[in-house]
C-alpha cells in the first residue's frame, strides 16, 4: 500500500520497508515475558492491529507527529503485547525493547504510555476511556479542518461502561465520518444488547460492518468502507477465550 500525505505542496514518502512480516509477530510477542501479560486480550487483537498498520493507517515511524496522520487509539490497553509487537514490526520501536517488557525503566508497561512509546496516541487500559477520547479527538480535528481519520479499538467488554454509550450517541448525532471504532467481540460482555453489538451502534446512526476478526482481507475491506456523514463501527468476531 503506497502511503502519501499532502501538506501544502509537500508529499511524504512511501512507508519504509520493514524486515518483519505477519509471520514474525508470534516470535516478537514471545520476547515479552513475565506475569500479568494478558496474553488472551493481546492475541484477540493481533490480526486487526496488524491489518490496520499494514494496510489501512496513513502513518509511519518517520512522520509519527505529522498533523494529518491517521490516529490509532488502543482503548483495549490492558493487553498491549500485540500492539507492541506490531509497533516493533513497523519500526516505531526497536524489537530489542520488547525484551524489557514491564521491567524497571522500560517504556513498555502493562498499559501503553503515550509519553514513552513512539507512535502511541494515548495512555490506555482503563475500560471505557478510548472511545470518548477518540470522539473528542475527531471533533477537535474537524474543528481545525484537519481531515485525519481516527481509529479506536475497543473490547466488547468495554461496552459495559456507560461512557462508551455516551460517545456512541454523540458521534452518531454529530455525523463524525472520520471516526471508526473496531470492537473485538470475543463474547466477554456481560450485558449484551437486543440485536447484538451492531444494533447498538446502528440505532444511533452509525454505519456498521461485521467481520471475521482473523481475516485480514475482510478486515481491511470493512475498515475502508465509505461511510459519508456517519461514523463506522466494525465488529470483529474472534474465538471466545
Amino acid at each position: 500500500m503506497r502511503f502519501k500525505l499532502y501538506v501544502g505542496y509537500m508529499t511524504l514518502a512511501t512507508r519504509p520497508q520493514t524486515t518483519y512480516s505477519y509471520s514474525d509477530l508470534p516470535r516478537l510477542m514471545s520476547l515479552m515475558t513475565g506475569d500479568e501479560k494478558h496474553s488472551s486480550a493481546a492475541t484477540s487483537t493481533l490480526d486487526v492491529i496488524w491489518t490496520l498498520y499494514d494496510r489501512v493507517l496513513e502513518v509511519d515511524p518517520g512522520h509519527a507527529e505529522e498533523p494529518r496522520r491517521d490516529r490509532f487509539l488502543l482503548s483495549k490497553g490492558h493487553g498491549p503485547m500485540a500492539y507492541y509487537a506490531v509497533l516493533a514490526a513497523k519500526g516505531f520501536i526497536s524489537a530489542d525493547t520488547l525484551t524489557t517488557f514491564a521491567t524497571y525503566d522500560s517504556p513498555l508497561g502493562h498499559h501503553p504510555d503515550a509519553t514513552l512509546i513512539p507512535g502511541a496516541e494515548i495512555g490506555s487500559g482503563s475500560l471505557g476511556h478510548g472511545m470518548p477520547i477518540a470522539t473528542g479527538l475527531a471533533l477537535g480535528l474537524r474543528a481545525q479542518n484537519n481531515p485525519a481519520r481516527v481509529f479506536c479499538l475497543i473490547g466488547d467488554g468495554e461496552l459495559d461502561e456507560g461512557s462508551n454509550h455516551e460517545a456512541i450517541a454523540v458521534a452518531g448525532r454529530r455525523n463524525i465520518d472520520t471516526l471508526t471504532v473496531i470492537v473485538i467481540d470475543n463474547q466477554s460482555a456481560t450485558q449484551g444488547w437486543p440485536g447484538g453489538i451492531q444494533a447498538r451502534f446502528a440505532v444511533e446512526g452509525w454505519a456498521t460492518q461485521r467481520v471475521n476478526g482473523r481475516d485480514h482481507d475482510a478486515i481491511a475491506t470493512a475498515l475502508e468502507t465509505p461511510h459519508r456523514r456517519r461514523p463506522l463501527a466494525v465488529v470483529a468476531l474472534v474465538e471466545s477465550r
